[in-house]
């Protein structure tokens, strides 16, 4: 069965800059969608950016487009996602998630896509 397992979490500034990773084991991602999803105190998951791994296509959310970015590394089996210009509203724990089938689709966002999870990492923009 596939397994994630996602980078470590992180303290950082307002306008400050990170990357985390999320591994694959016990099995290949050619044939999956990876999405990264967050959740906040008091709030629902919601979906923060998929990309299909075959085809490299990606979706974003409005809030993170232009400042987020999903990269895949084929030779090693893992999904990067690079956050810029980090604002307070962006503090969640980040998982990354994975369902079987190629592209995203569109229910990229939805928690219930997904069958396959990481553990979750903290992240936190404090002013």
């Amino acid at each position: 069965q596939l397994q994630l397992v996602e980078s470590g979490g992180a303290l950082v500034d307002p306008g400050g800059s990170l990357k985390f990773s999320c591994a694959a084991s016990g099995d290949t991602l050619d044939n999956y969608a990876v999405g990264w999803l967050r959740q906040a105190p008091g709030k629902e998951r919601e979906g923060v950016s998929c990309i299909s791994i075959q085809d490299a296509s990606t979706n974003y959310a409005g809030s993170v487009k232009g400042r987020f970015t999903v990269g895949r590394d084929n030779f090693k089996g893992t999904v990067y996602l690079q956050m810029s210009n980090l604002q307070p509203e962006d503090t969640a724990v980040y998982y990354c998630a994975a369902t079987l089938g190629q592209p995203c689709g569109h229910s990229w966002y939805m928690e219930r896509t997904y069958g396959y999870w990481g553990q979750g990492t903290q992240v936190t923009v404090s002013p």
